[in-house]
C-alpha cells in the first residue's frame, strides 16, 4: 500500500470521526446507502457571550441575570460562567499598545457570575464604576439558548436611566444606524476580545452625506481578553446628530455595542440591527413613547425606497406624512415619528416600494416629557425563529412586544423559576398578522428574585422585545431588548463512514 492511499484512509477517517455533518459518497455520486438520510436539529454544545463594562459612573448600579431554558436532547451537565476582562484605554487600543493587566490575564480568574443548573437564572449585582466587561463560556446541557441580561439604572447625570443589554457573542461585522457624534451625546462603542490573540478592528462613521473623515478610526487593536471603549466623536471633526457606525473586524473577531448617553435624554445601550435586508421589522415601540426617531442606512450601492407601515393592536397603517422613506447608498437618513404609537403600542415594518435593497435601520425611543425625558433603543431584528429569551425581569414593569408582520402566528410564553424561589408559568398568545400584541407576560408563582421570559414559536414568524420599565424619582427609567432566535440548535445532516470513496 503505498503513501497516498494511507494519507487518504486518514484523511477519510478523521473526516468521519471529527466532522460526523456529511455521509461520503461512492466514486459514482451516489451516497452508500442509496440515499441521503435527512438532516436533524442538534442542541449546540458550547455558546459564548460577551458583556461590555457597564457604566464609567460611580452612581451605576448593575444587575446580571444568566439564564438557559431547557433543550430536549442537550448532554452533560455543562457550567456557564462570565470573567472579568481588563479595560484597555482608547488611546492603547489606537496605538496598538496591549494595557499590561490584559497581557498578564490568564483567562482563569474567578468567576463574577456562574451558573450550574438550566430552567433558574443565577442573578449577581455591581456598583459603582469599576464593573469589568465579562467574557463568558458554556457548555453541555448550558449552552443551548444561553442568555445573559445586564441592566444598569444611573440616578444623575449625562445617560441618567436605565441601561440595559442583552450580552452577544463575538463576530467580525456590526452596524449600529442610531450613533451619534454630536455636542450633546456621549455615544462610546465598546469593543471586548475573547480570545487569545489581539483582534484589529475598523470603524467607519456615515452621516446624511456620506461617510465622515476619519484616520483615527482605522486599526484599533483590542488586546487579548479585554475591552476598548472608543468615543465615536473623537474619530471625526465633523459634528452629525445622526450617523451610522461600521464595525468590522480584519483580524480576531470581538464583541461590539454602542452605549449612548445624552445630557439632557437619558442613554441606554444601542445593539447592533440586524444584517442588512430589504425589509426591516422594528417591534415593540412603547404605547406611551412621545417621539420616535428612525435611523436606517443602505449599506449596498443602490438607494433603497421603503415603505413605513406602524403595524399595531388592530392593524397596520401608514404613519401620516412619512408613508415613504428614501436612502441614498452610503448614506444615513432619519426621520421623526413624533408620537407615532398614539397611546396604543405598535412595531414599525420597512418593506420596499420596489426593488429590493438591503438596509439596516434603528428606533431612538422617548418616553417622558421636560426634564423628566428617557431613551431607549429598538434595532431591527431577526424573527424569534425557534426560541428566544429575556434574562432579566422583575415582579413588575415587563411588557412582552410580539409583531406578526405576515400572516396569523402563535407562540409560547414561558415564565422561568426566580432566580431566589418561585414556580415556573406558561402561556399561549396568538398574534393576528399584521398586528402587535403587547401583553404583560405570565410570572411565576411565589416568585423571589428576578425571572426569564422565553418565547418559543408554535406557528408563523414573529418578532419580539421586552420592555422593561424601571421608574426612579419621578423620569420613566426604561430600556428594551429585542429577541431574535438564540441559535441554540444546529442543523446536523445524518452521516456514516464510507471507506468505499477510498476505493479505485
Amino acid at each position: 500500500m503505498n503513501r497516498t492511499t494511507l494519507s487518504l484512509i486518514a484523511a477519510g477517517g478523521a473526516l468521519a470521526v471529527v466532522t460526523g455533518v456529511a455521509t461520503l459518497t461512492a466514486p459514482d455520486g451516489s451516497a452508500a446507502d442509496g440515499a441521503a438520510k435527512a438532516a436533524e436539529q442538534r442542541p449546540v454544545d458550547r455558546s459564548s457571550l460577551l458583556c461590555p463594562a457597564p457604566s464609567s459612573s460611580d452612581l451605576a448600579d448593575t444587575s446580571y441575570t444568566s439564564f438557559t431554558p431547557k433543550s430536549s436532547g442537550a448532554g452533560g451537565k455543562g457550567a456557564a460562567e462570565l470573567v472579568g476582562a481588563p479595560r484597555a484605554s482608547e488611546d492603547d487600543g489606537k496605538s496598538g499598545k496591549d494595557d499590561k493587566k490584559a497581557k498578564e490575564r490568564s483567562g482563569e480568574g474567578k468567576p463574577v457570575l456562574a451558573a450550574k443548573s438550566v430552567g433558574k437564572p443565577v442573578a449577581e449585582e455591581a456598583s459603582g464604576a469599576d464593573a469589568p466587561a465579562l467574557v463568558g463560556s458554556a457548555d453541555g446541557a448550558l449552552a443551548p439558548g444561553w442568555a445573559v441580561q445586564q441592566t444598569t439604572t444611573i440616578s444623575a447625570g449625562s445617560g441618567r436611566g436605565a441601561h440595559g443589554l442583552a450580552c452577544g457573542a463575538p463576530d467580525t461585522d456590526f452596524w449600529f444606524p442610531g450613533a451619534s457624534t454630536a455636542k450633546e451625546r456621549s455615544d462610546y462603542v465598546h469593543l471586548t476580545n475573547p480570545d487569545d490573540t489581539a483582534a484589529v478592528v475598523d470603524i467607519e462613521l456615515f452621516g446624511p452625506r456620506g461617510a465622515l473623515d476619519s484616520e483615527v478610526g482605522e486599526d484599533i487593536k483590542v488586546p487579548p481578553h479585554s475591552t476598548v471603549p472608543v468615543l465615536l466623536s473623537t474619530l471625526t471633526d465633523e459634528p452629525q446628530t445622526n450617523v451610522t457606525a461600521h464595525v468590522t473586524a480584519r483580524a480576531g473577531r470581538v464583541g461590539a455595542a454602542v452605549q449612548s448617553a445624552d445630557d439632557k435624554l437619558g442613554g441606554d445601550w444601542l445593539p447592533a440591527s440586524a444584517d442588512p435586508a430589504g425589509s426591516v421589522v422594528l417591534p415593540g415601540i412603547p404605547k406611551d413613547a412621545t417621539s420616535v426617531r428612525l435611523v436606517a442606512f443602505a449599506p449596498g450601492e443602490a438607494d433603497a425606497d421603503l415603505k413605513l407601515s406602524l403595524a399595531g393592536p388592530n392593524g397596520s397603517i401608514t404613519p401620516a406624512g412619512n408613508e415613504t422613506l428614501h436612502v441614498k447608498s452610503g448614506m444615513t437618513a432619519a426621520v421623526d415619528l413624533g408620537d407615532v404609537t398614539k397611546g396604543e403600542a405598535g412595531s414599525l415594518l420597512l418593506t420596499p416600494t420596489e426593488d429590493s435593497v438591503p438596509v439596516v435601520a434603528a428606533l431612538r425611543v422617548t418616553r417622558g416629557k421636560g426634564a423628566r425625558q428617557e431613551t431607549a433603543f429598538i434595532p431591527a431584528t431577526a424573527p424569534v425563529g425557534d426560541r428566544a429569551t429575556a434574562a432579566d425581569n422583575r415582579a413588575k414593569g415587563s411588557t412582552l412586544s410580539l409583531v406578526a408582520p405576515g400572516k396569523t402566528a402563535k407562540v409560547r410564553i414561558t415564565a422561568s423559576a426566580g432566580s431566589e424561589g418561585g414556580a415556573a408559568a406558561t402561556k399561549t398568545y396568538t398574534v393576528k398578522g399584521g398586528t402587535t400584541l403587547a401583553v404583560e407576560p405570565p410570572v411565576p408563582s411565589g416568585l423571589k428574585g428576578s425571572y426569564a421570559l422565553t418565547v418559543e414559536s408554535v406557528s408563523g414568524t414573529v418578532h419580539a422585545a421586552r420592555l422593561l420599565e424601571l421608574p426612579e424619582d419621578g423620569v420613566p427609567m426604561f430600556t428594551i431588548q429585542t429577541l431574535p432566535d438564540d441559535r441554540g440548535m444546529i442543523t446536523v445532516p445524518q452521516a456514516e463512514q464510507d471507506l468505499s470513496v477510498l476505493q479505485k
